[in-house]
């Protein structure tokens, strides 16, 4: 079906809109166990306490929309292909898991920040923490890689792609925009991609600064 990716980019691919069709076919309700919920809140669709340890990566697989999966996957195509072929498998599969829990953790603090101060419970979905821990590795290991924005079509290096998207992200996470988004998530896929690829470079603050193993960067 996508016989240009590796394997576990198009396990992803394939996954994600399998769960998303399954979404539409038996309905949201289906799936409340499986999103991100706020630690001490309460599941609309069922009883008592619904944070459970499964949700910091299950929520990845679960998207709110067409749209949502749209984009996610878009991006998941473009950056995960060439990141797998450079990492292999098994060490793709691990920074994207990575990356997608570390995004949940972070919203998972930012969810109870927001309980603490009045705000309703709403759970999170989506694989767009994973896809920005992907986006960061692309602007570390391909720095000058040419790539384009969509909206506008503008071309830029990915190290200056990576700048914008998270400078944007913090502008608006603070700022309040887009209350329905997760910016904090996203930012928290970016943090927890940057420390895991500078521990396997044994950079600070994990090592002392070791030159990079060929296979892990170019």
């Amino acid at each position: 079906m996508f016989p240009r990716l590796p394997p576990v980019t198009q396990a992803l691919l394939i996954g994600n809109v399998v769960v998303f069709l399954l979404q539409i076919s038996l309905g949201t309700a289906t799936f409340a166990p499986f999103m991100l919920w706020p630690i001490g809140s309460f599941d609309p669709f069922s009883s008592g306490q619904n944070f459970q340890i499964w949700q910091l990566l299950t929520y990845a697989f679960l998207h709110g929309g067409f749209s949502h999966l749209l984009f996610n996957m878009l991006a998941l195509y473009m950056f995960g292909g060439p990141l797998e072929q450079t990492w292999g498998n098994k060490r793709f599969l691990t920074y994207y898991l990575v990356c997608v829990a570390g995004a949940g953790l972070c919203q998972l603090l930012v969810g109870w920040w927001m309980l603490r101060n009045g705000s309703a419970p709403y759970p999170t979905l989506g694989a767009s923490g994973g896809i920005f821990g992907l986006l960061l590795a692309f602007g570390m290991l391909f720095p000058n890689q040419r790539v384009m924005l969509l909206f506008p079509p503008i071309p830029m290096t990915a190290r200056t792609f990576v700048i914008v998207f998270g400078a944007l992200e913090l502008v608006m996470g603070f700022a309040g925009w887009e209350p329905g988004v997760a910016h904090f998530a996203h930012l928290g896929g970016m943090l927890f991609g940057w420390l895991m690829i500078r521990y396997w470079r044994g950079q600070p603050p994990f090592g002392k600064g070791k030159p990079p193993r060929p296979r892990i960067v170019r």
